[in-house]
C-alpha cells in the first residue's frame, strides 16, 4: 500500500467526519441539518433533497419547497420522526421549520454528540492505518521491501495518522466552539 493512497483514504475520512459534522444543529438554521432525512416517497426511501427544494431565508428558518406538492404529507411526516426535535409548519405551499434557541442541556447534548462522530472518525483513521501496515507487514514478510524499509514506512503512515488525528480534533474543537457559543 502506498502512503500516497493511506493519505487520500484518511483524507476522505475527515472529509465524511465533517460532512457527519454539519449534520449537528446548532443555533443558526442551516440546510445540511435534513441531509440524513430520507422521504418514503412511493413506496421508496428517497433523501429529503432530492425530493424538494431547500433554502435558508433567514439565520432561524429553514424553507423546503417541494417539487411534487403530494409529497408535502411524507415530508412533514419524516421530519417529524427525525431526532432533529424540530415541528414542521406547513402552507400548503412550503413547509417552514423554525429553528429555536438552544438550551444550554441542549447544547451540552450536541456536543456530546460531536464528540461521539469524532471519535468515529479517529476508529476509521485507526483503521486505515491498521490495514495499512497490515500491508507492509504482508510485503515484508514476502521479501518485497526490507525490514529497514518496512520499518520506515510503518513510522511515516504513524505519522500521517497523526496529522489527521490531529485534524480531527480541530474540526470537534471548532464544532463544538460553534454549539457552545450564544
Amino acid at each position: 500500500m502506498k502512503l500516497a493512497e493511506v493519505k487520500d483514504n484518511m483524507q476522505k475520512s475527515i472529509e465524511a467526519t465533517q460532512r457527519a459534522f454539519n449534520t449537528i444543529r446548532t443555533g443558526r438554521a442551516n440546510a445540511s441539518l435534513l441531509d440524513r432525512i430520507t422521504v418514503d416517497y412511493y413506496g421508496t426511501e428517497t433523501p429529503l433533497k432530492s425530493l424538494a427544494n431547500i433554502s435558508t431565508p433567514d439565520a432561524t428558518t429553514i424553507a423546503i419547497q417541494p417539487y411534487d406538492k403530494s409529497s408535502m404529507g411524507q415530508i412533514e411526516k419524516a421530519i417529524s420522526i427525525s431526532d432533529l426535535g424540530l415541528t414542521p409548519n406547513n402552507d400548503g405551499q412550503t413547509i417552514r421549520l423554525n429553528i429555536p434557541p438552544l438550551t444550554e442541556q441542549r447544547r451540552k447534548e450536541l456536543a456530546k454528540q460531536a464528540s461521539k462522530l469524532a471519535e468515529e472518525g479517529k476508529i476509521a483513521l485507526r483503521n486505515i492505518r491498521r490495514d495499512a501496515v497490515d500491508a507492509v507487514r504482508k510485503q515484508e514478510k514476502n521479501r518485497e521491501i526490507s525490514e529497514d524499509e518496512a520499518r520506515d514506512l510503518q513510522e511515516q503512515i504513524q505519522k500521517v495518522t497523526d496529522q489527521y488525528t490531529e485534524k480531527v480534533e480541530e474540526l470537534l474543537s471548532s464544532k463544538e466552539k460553534e454549539i457552545l457559543t450564544l
